[in-house]
């Protein structure tokens, strides 16, 4: 008996992408795009093992599209990189059987979402993408390189496990590689008072205030009571958890004469904090307490380790715009884990609550610290 649905199945044939693919997958790009196109190079990255996941179309034999993936490790974050369909196999569902593979590889990586970028001005893209379930949450001027503006949009991969975007949180990139404690801070702040500025003169400002370096001295992060002083002369109230007493980050600090200075402006921080009454907290911050607080508050930075995201071990700040039963949902201020990831990679992203209580702490004795920031009159 003759069936089409199973003869569309055995005409079309989605497989992983290797290198004798290069070729066709070249000449779909030159095909499908005007501009913004990658390169050779960058498909030859892409098909080789890594956070992504690069598939090919195959319509009776013939490669007619494709699919890129990428993973935020450590993450349940995937982004629909690219897909593109050679013109002359348009209106056969090929590009939605693309779409459906690529969500497919997405929850087999346990990804609650799937997001994307389109250009404003393709129609036809939207509206398949809107009939596939996705949802539009934010947009990007002069986003592709004629100018062009794009929507960003976002499908829950998982049922009703997380929370979609409704709103995006307002998103800051820090600008040096030692700034994403004040980065943090600013899009904890502004996310509570939309008239609170943002800059990098601000930024710079707050790591100025906040860390414990002296010209070349120490480390050039900012010290969790550091950042918490910066919030009070703001305007805002703070609370700070934080799991020991002593001075943070001296540990790694082998200089004797470096260690000096780090105490020094830490003692410092700790007599002006004594003028703001219950902004310091030492707790335990067990995964008991860790949950309590983050329900608790609406907007906090959190010391992590960067060992589960990049496999580099160093002390990273983050903002938490939002948590549930089961996931945190962190803006990360450094987008500087790989070349083919954008802010939508960054912002918002959700991480189990558990793989985010382990990887938020630091250093040999486990230093764990949650800064709670809100309005005066909100506690």
């Amino acid at each position: 008996m003759y069936c089409p649905a199973l003869r569309r199945r055995l005409m079309n044939l989605i497989r992983a992408a290797v290198k004798n693919d290069l070729d066709a997958l070249d000449a779909i790009e030159q095909r499908c795009f005007s501009g913004d196109k990658l390169s050779r190079r960058s498909f030859n990255s892409l098909i080789k093992p890594g956070a992504h996941s690069s598939s090919i179309i195959l319509n009776d034999n013939i490669p007619c599209g494709y699919s890129i993936v990428l993973f935020r490790t450590g993450t349940s974050l995937a982004r629909l990189y690219s897909v593109a369909l050679d013109p002359d196999f348009r209106g056969k569902g090929l590009a939605q059987e693309l779409i459906a593979h690529a969500e497919a590889q997405a929850r087999q990586r346990d990804c609650l979402f799937m997001r994307l970028e389109v250009r404003v001005d393709n129609p036809a893209a939207i509206a398949l993408y809107e009939k596939l379930g996705y949802l539009s949450f934010d947009r990007i001027e002069d986003y592709y390189e004629d100018g062009c503006t794009a929507l960003r949009f976002e499908k829950r991969l998982q049922a009703e496990r997380g929370s979609l975007i409704t709103e995006p949180p307002v998103y800051y990139r820090q600008t040096t590689e030692f700034t994403c404690g004040p980065a943090a801070l600013m899009m904890a702040m502004r996310n509570i008072d939309a008239n609170y500025p943002i800059s990098r003169r601000e930024e710079l400002q707050i790591w100025r205030e906040a860390t414990t370096i002296f010209m070349t001295t120490g480390h050039g992060g900012c010290s969790p009571q550091g950042l918490t002083l910066a919030a009070l002369k703001r305007g805002f109230a703070a609370r700070l958890y934080i799991n020991r007493s002593g001075t943070p980050f001296i540990d790694s600090v082998r200089s004797e004469e470096k260690r000096q200075v780090i105490e020094v402006v830490h003692q410092d921080f700790s007599e002006q904090l004594q003028d703001y009454p219950d902004s310091v907290e030492i707790n335990p911050l067990g995964p008991g307490q860790f949950r309590e607080i983050l329900d608790r508050h609406d907007h906090v930075i959190v010391l992590i380790s960067t060992w589960a995201l990049n496999r580099n071990r160093a002390p990273h700040w983050v903002y938490v715009s939002k948590s549930d039963q089961h996931f945190v949902y962190i803006s990360d201020p450094d987008t500087n884990d790989s070349r083919w990831q954008s802010e939508t990679d960054f912002m918002h992203v959700p991480i189990s609550i558990n793989a985010f209580i382990n990887m938020a702490s630091f250093g040999r004795n486990r230093l764990r610290c949650l800064l709670a920031i809100h309005t005066q009159n909100s506690e």
